[in-house]
């Protein structure tokens, strides 16, 4: 037997898992369990792609120069400011190999993200969630549990899986609370969706003082998700940071290709978020109107809980929508056992999954 023996805390890490792909025995499967974009990525993306591919022998530019620029043009930032990643996971996993370790705490919320916790574990801290009010972040509850031990605030704004979001008021003033050698890590990857006069994806809090960073993906409305393409905007000690980090490739060729190509067809972006916001919208109708408990959602993605009640619960619920080819996904590891989360697909996908609901609730066969 090998006495190799892994660092204090990564054993105590579960495995992060994908939403499924596959229902055995189903013919056409419809996926809604990874808030991948409903209308896909952009045709010039695929395209450049396409084209990228014939350069895939070469090293890709380790800084993303030119994809940095344009960020920088699109969001009206300092692109020397911009660290990407292979998706904003990388990032989330960098900034705690930076600025935590063993005896540390990594403070996130209640049904945060996954990956906060995941990282910190990584690296030897310990992970601590402060309890949501409705679901909703609670800045009074995440200062109250700061410590002295306390070194990155992780929260997603809107939060996934929830679909809820904290004003540019409330964020500045858990900013504010926070001590100064704690980094607070904002993770806007559904700030496309989310069209509230109060909502800022936090730029201004990242020039301001205090150390603040956001993390934007390409995952989500951009539809990149396989691509792996993610960027953080910094203050310039921690792109320092991070830059000495990072991998010197750690962005391909063909992701930062891909890219750019969305970012620039703006037309595609708009496309798809109309598309979210309509069919979001009737979608979280049509399931109110079945008599489901679907709170508003500020994502790509709708957060549906199901009573205790045996043949009526989570369980019985998801078996009845995998009977149907429908693919949702569990949040029992979010802390919230008796939800799933589905996210928003097609007109003709969606119109499957309400009508599959409306069976399951009037109690009718697969």
């Amino acid at each position: 037997m090998s006495k190799l023996q892994a660092r204090p805390g990564i054993l105590d890490i579960q495995p992060y898992i994908g939403g499924e792909s596959v229902v055995p025995g189903v013919a056409r499967v419809i996926k809604l369990a990874s808030n991948e974009s409903a209308l896909g990525a952009s045709p010039a993306a695929v395209a450049a792609i396409r084209n990228a591919a014939t350069a895939v022998f070469r090293y890709p530019d380790g800084a993303c120069e030119t994809l940095r620029r344009a960020l920088g043009a699109a969001f009206d930032i300092d692109p020397a400011r911009i660290v990407c990643g292979a998706g904003s996971d990388e990032l989330i996993t960098l900034l705690c190999r930076a600025y935590a370790g063993p005896g540390d705490e990594v403070l996130h919320t209640e049904h945060g993200f996954l990956m906060y916790a995941i990282a910190a574990r990584g690296v030897g801290a310990t992970p601590v969630a402060a309890p949501e009010t409705n679901l909703t972040a609670d800045v009074d509850a995440l200062l109250r549990h700061v410590t002295p031990r306390t070194r990155i605030v992780f929260i997603a704004n809107p939060n996934n899986p929830t679909g809820t979001y904290l004003s540019a008021d409330e964020m500045a003033r858990l900013r504010a609370g926070l001590p100064a050698n704690v980094l607070l890590v904002i993770d806007a990857a559904y700030a496309e969706y989310i069209d509230e006069p109060d909502y800022s994806w936090g730029a201004a809090l990242v020039d301001d003082p205090g150390a603040t960073v956001v993390t934007r993906t390409f995952s989500k409305i951009y539809g990149l998700g396989g691509a792996r393409l993610g960027w953080g905007y910094c203050p310039p000690e921690v792109a320092d940071v991070l830059n000495r980090l990072r991998n010197p490739f750690n962005v391909s060729s063909i992701a930062q290709a891909a890219g750019l190509a969305a970012l620039e067809d703006r037309d595609f972006v708009a496309r798809a978020r109309a598309h979210n916001e309509r069919v979001r919208a009737w979608t979280r109708d049509q399931l109110l109107a079945a008599g489901f408990d679907v709170p508003l959602s500020h994502g790509n993605f709708l957060l549906v809980r199901f009573p205790k009640e045996a043949g009526r619960d989570v369980f019985a619920a998801d078996t009845f929508l995998r009977g149907r080819g429908l693919i949702a996904r569990r949040m029992a590891a979010y802390r919230l056992p008796d939800c799933l989360r589905i996210t928003v697909g097609l007109d003709d996908e969606m119109a499957v999954l309400v009508a599959a609901m409306h069976d399951f609730s009037r109690g009718n066969d697969v």
